[in-house]
């Protein structure tokens, strides 16, 4: 779980330190913006901007009783920041599972892209989809979801 938060603490950390460097040369102006700057990226690199996460097994067979997508996903990768902000509320229908906190769901992106943990993995009834387009992600989500 923490190496879920480590660059999302560095960005907080780093403009903390450099906002205080401007505060303390009485730029208080400058050190907000650049804060916020900071703090911008980091709120979406931290796992709140994702549906908590599922393990890969526990996310396969609810996805064969309920036909919702899987996406396989990590911390910090823009692709999958990407998806997440373009499906907007849609996104709560899809099962995700983090890869880095799931052995099992690395195993399974490594299996459906030749060895590489390649995410956003996108696995609709069964077959794997890589980095595919949020609209088309979507269009996989049933109207009775």
């Amino acid at each position: 779980m923490m190496r879920a938060w480590i660059l999302p603490i560095l960005l907080v950390l780093c403009g903390s330190a450099v906002a205080t460097g401007l505060v303390l040369g009485e730029r208080t102006g400058a050190a907000t913006a650049l804060l916020l700057v900071f703090l911008v990226p980091a709120g979406v690199n931290s796992p709140l901007l994702f549906p908590k996460s599922i393990g890969a097994l526990e996310a396969q067979r609810r996805s064969a009783i309920d036909g919702r997508p899987v996406v396989f996903w990590r911390p910090g990768c823009t692709y999958c920041i990407r998806l997440r902000i373009r499906l907007g509320r849609s996104a709560r229908q899809l099962h995700w599972v983090d890869i880095w906190r799931d052995p099992a769901g690395a195993a399974a992106v490594r299996t459906a892209n030749a060895g590489n943990e390649t995410v956003p993995t996108v696995v609709v009834a069964g077959r794997p989809y890589t980095n595919p387009d949020p609209e088309w992600v979507r269009e996989q989500l049933s109207p009775a979801v």
